[in-house]
């Protein structure tokens, strides 16, 4: 098993080192492993723990519902269906998300075409 100390895994995964302890204190990152001189080391598990986390919070799920996610995953067997609707309702929020910024990127791809037209 290979470890990476914090900067190490904030570098990897592209967040920063201040974010993973955040994610710590709030409980969606569970508390990380520590070395023999009792600094904090990074296991394979964690980084796969932190690249959901990364992309639950890319997506605008707000900390709180993380959590939940979190609680039910450390819960384990028996907490799959609600996981998956969790995971069904943000993809709903996500695609709702995409449509409204495609909407306001072609409206802006519009005003450009507009603006390039008169400055012609």
């Amino acid at each position: 098993m290979s470890t990476l100390t914090p900067s190490q895994a904030a570098t990897s995964l592209g967040v920063s080192a201040e974010t993973l302890r955040y994610w710590e204190r709030a409980d969606i990152l569970s508390p990380v492993g520590r070395d023999s001189s009792g600094r904090r080391v990074y296991t394979d598990g964690d980084i796969e723990s932190i690249d959901v986390i990364k992309c639950l919070r890319q997506t605008a799920m707000p900390i709180r519902t993380i959590r939940e996610f979190v609680e039910l995953a450390r819960e384990g067997r028996g907490t799959e269906r609600a996981r998956l609707e969790m995971l069904r309702a943000h993809r709903e929020q996500v695609l709702d998300d995409i449509r409204k910024q495609q909407e306001a990127l072609d409206y802006i791809e519009h005003k450009i075409a507009y603006y390039e037209e008169i400055t012609r």
